[in-house]
């Protein structure tokens, strides 16, 4: 029997993982992603594999966003020596995401240990190094997609294009176990119809199992015209006010879209003539390998190079490389476009662009991306009075855009759209992951409803049996789609009641005092995921 385990990105968005193992004891992986978002997502990063990493030969890699690759170089720091089989661009993407990804945690590490030694305390080591992340690329091996290979005996792969970043990939996989060969797909992380830059999603028809994302399924993106005026809209807002456009967007991707609308604002005369600042060396690294892999772009995106144009490219563009150039952004009065790292506001530059602007009336903050719970950027766009940004209370004052109309994800329609064409030739027992409760649980129930198919929504860790099928699925009740809600709640209240004892016990022994900022955000995180749980 082949089973599936789900150790990452299952009723939760981050730390895509999931082990394939067959009777005869084979194990590969799909994507070895970083959890992110609150402190009680990324403690799962310190946690055991529930499996050894010795034994797998080959990882399957999707594409190079960090919550898909982040834990790669912990996965070979723990033991793995097998092959990353991935495509060629996510392979030249992870030569600078991985690196990145390491200096940061080291950086946090070093920064925890300084807290930790005027306190008294052990220090702290980084999940892993540069050195790591340096080794952890050796193992990476491209394979161009559209073509079968075996990987092992009895294991065929195969990447078609996902249409969601540079090199993103939906990933196949045949799996022979006791003379029965299982297709299993992986959508990866899947793009919206018409994406900028890449092309569309390829159209899979055969399954007899399929994982599917569900980062919006349970919403609609605005339409991109209506995007696209919004954007101009926030950068003419600001403008007029003299002050500055912040733009948090994810170095990989969201980065480059909103350099290719820029340049499209500008070559039509549209853009107001102010300084546009590229601050992050990672979101510089990446737009210059776009621009080494136009044979991956669409037929806007070559039409655009054709004219004679770079697509990423505008006059009055400013890509600051040293931390020297970026501290000066803020020094300088008047109307700018910034656009920094990370999209989700926990880290990097953006940090101190939010500080220096958000508590700017006539500024405008511009979020692209998804914020996941726990996220500086989900607070500011719940509707937040004041966040917190370097242990300071910083005020909510700038006008916040929410552009959805630029993920990179497929949303509700486009999902179904995708899973309507397995329908042509299979009906597929279906698995919904890679989202939050709410939109993975609102996504199964629409694919029951509309294909008649065997959907659910598997937990973290939870261990799937996938038996040959013998016979089309039939219908699962309603209640077998819903994810256990419930039972997380509990698990959730449960844990901050522990808490609550603890820090009660020690505030009656040494007083108040004794209660740190970490412990109070500890605190907050587990509240406000429960509020948010139990809002839905």
């Amino acid at each position: 029997m082949i089973k599936v385990t789900c150790f990452g990105a299952a009723q939760s968005v981050t730390g895509s993982n999931y082990l394939i193992e067959n009777s005869q004891g084979r194990k590969i992986l799909v994507d070895c992603g970083l959890f992110q978002g609150g402190k009680q997502m990324e403690r799962r990063n310190w946690e055991d594999w529930g499996y050894d990493p010795a034994e797998i030969h080959t990882l399957i890699l999707t594409h190079a966003h960090i919550d898909h690759s982040g834990r790669i170089p912990k996965l070979v720091k723990d033991g793995f020596r097998g092959s990353i089989i991935t495509s060629p661009p996510t392979a030249e993407l992870c030569q600078i995401m991985l690196l990145d990804s390491a200096h940061v945690q080291q950086m946090d590490a070093e920064w925890q240990s300084r807290k930790n030694r005027r306190q008294g305390k052990e220090e702290v080591e980084p999940l892993y190094t540069m050195d790591d992340a340096e080794t952890s690329l050796r193992y990476i091996s491209p394979i161009e997609r559209d073509r079968k290979i075996e990987i092992e005996p009895g294991i065929g792969v195969r990447l078609r294009n996902a249409g969601h970043v540079l090199g993103s990939s939906i990933v196949e996989v045949w799996m022979e176990d006791d003379g029965d060969e299982t297709k299993i797909v992986f959508s990866g992380d899947l793009g919206k119809q018409n994406q900028l830059i890449v092309k569309d999603p390829h159209e899979v028809v055969e399954a007899d199992y399929l994982f599917i994302e569900s980062t919006y399924g349970d919403r609609l993106h605005r339409t991109f015209e209506d995007t696209k005026a919004e954007l101009l809209e926030a950068i003419l807002y600001a403008s007029s006010n003299n002050e500055k456009v912040i733009i948090p967007a994810f170095a990989l991707e969201r980065t480059q879209e909103i350099l290719y609308l820029l340049g499209e604002f500008s070559r039509a005369g549209m853009l107001p003539s102010i300084p546009i600042y590229l601050d992050s060396p990672l979101a510089i690294k990446a737009t210059e390998i776009f621009r080494r892999n136009k044979k991956y772009y669409d037929d806007e995106a070559r039409a655009i190079v054709e004219q004679g144009f770079d697509p990423f490219d505008m006059p009055n563009l400013h890509l600051t490389l040293s931390t020297k150039e970026s501290m000066a952004i803020n020094e300088k009065e008047g109307a700018a476009i910034v656009i920094s790292a990370n999209g989700m506001c926990t880290a990097g530059r953006i940090k101190h662009h939010l500080k220096h602007n958000l508590w700017r009336p006539g500024a405008s903050i511009i979020i692209v991306g998804f914020q996941a719970q726990g996220t500086t950027g989900r607070r500011i766009v719940d509707g937040a009075k004041t966040v917190k940004i370097f242990r300071e209370n910083v005020a909510v004052r700038a006008k916040v855009y929410t552009i959805g109309g630029f993920s990179a994800h497929a949303d509700r329609d486009d999902l179904l759209g995708w899973v309507s064409h397995f329908t042509e030739k299979s009906r597929p027992r279906v698995f919904v992951v890679h989202g939050e409760p709410t939109a993975s649980d609102s996504l199964a129930l629409a694919i029951r409803e509309k294909f008649n198919l065997d959907v659910s929504v598997p937990r973290w860790r939870e261990v799937l049996k996938l038996e040959r099928k013998k016979e089309l699925p039939g219908v699962v009740p309603e209640e077998a789609v819903r994810p256990n809600i419930r039972e997380h709640m509990l698990a959730m209240i449960s844990e901050l009641e522990s808490e609550l004892g603890r820090f009660k016990d020690r505030i009656s022994a040494q007083g108040r005092a004794s209660v740190s900022e970490d412990d109070m955000e500890r605190l907050k995180d587990l509240h406000d995921e429960l509020r948010l749980m139990a809002s839905e």
